[in-house]
């Protein structure tokens, strides 16, 4: 069974998601938000398919956009048992540093929320590794799991968010040719501290790079940390999955319990 941890559903066409859903009939979708629209639209999915779960969250980039009743939104939300997680959340300074200070607000108040409601945190970091670096940090302890979206960061910075827990989110990226980085993150670290996601529609992997990605594309980010780490895309898929009901605390019984 594959589990894509991290996934958008909600800019496919009618059409489109429902040949996602026969794609992953078998297998798992957490499915991310962003906002309060989008989260509504998480919480929607849950709702209707047994095999869906979601994180939601505000989005560094809709800092800007918080209503007076986001945060009532999200608590209501964390409350559900398939809101696994709150997230994407975190920092991105790609585009503006003018609202860096609102952002780590905003990060900050979230990872309270995912202490009260004991859910991991799934964190969007861009431009910002250091700052994210230090809000885990401070906030970490082990009642709730961190992991790191999209991790693009060097096998250095890699080791020091694993001395706090980190677990790393390896996407379509490890695919590219000048995935370099992100290679040597899964040459350099045993697989206990990797989960599979797609950040499908985006970050398609190769061999259909230029596509629309989609969660089953998850079986390609595995074939390739398989070849990278020389071992067979069965231990890479039974790892990765483990990790993913263990951190999410998925509902799924593991191999472990059989």
């Amino acid at each position: 069974m594959l589990i894509d941890t991290h996934c958008h559903l909600d800019e496919y066409s009618h059409e489109e998601l429902k040949q996602v859903l026969e794609h992953m009939k078998d297998h798992i979708m957490i499915v991310s938000g962003v906002n309060d629209v989008t989260n509504q639209e998480v919480m929607n999915y849950c709702n209707q398919y047994p095999n869906i779960y979601g994180v939601v969250g505000i989005h560094p980039e809709e800092v800007e956009n918080i209503g007076e009743n986001s945060f009532v939104l999200l608590e209501s939300l964390l409350k559900n048992p398939k809101i696994v997680g709150i997230g994407e959340i975190g920092l991105d300074y790609h585009y503006t540093k003018g609202n860096i200070e609102i952002q780590k607000e905003v990060f900050k108040k979230q990872i309270e929320l995912a202490k009260k409601y004991h859910k991991p945190v799934v964190v969007h970091s861009r431009d910002a590794l250091q700052d994210t670096y230090d809000i885990i940090k401070q906030y970490k302890d082990d009642s709730i799991p961190f992991i790191l979206h999209a991790y693009s960061g060097s096998v250095e910075m890699a080791k020091q968010f694993v001395k706090l827990g980190v677990k790393f989110g390896i996407g379509g990226v490890v695919t590219f040719k000048n995935g370099v980085k992100t290679k040597e993150v899964v040459e350099a670290l045993p697989l206990k501290h990797f989960l599979l996601e797609t950040d499908s529609p985006y970050l398609t992997p190769e061999p259909y790079r230029g596509q629309k990605n989609e969660p089953y594309n998850v079986i390609y980010v595995a074939n390739k940390i398989a070849e990278i780490k020389q071992i067979s895309v069965d231990t890479v898929i039974e790892a990765t999955t483990e990790n993913a009901i263990q951190v999410f605390s998925l509902p799924i019984v593991s191999r472990k319990e059989v």
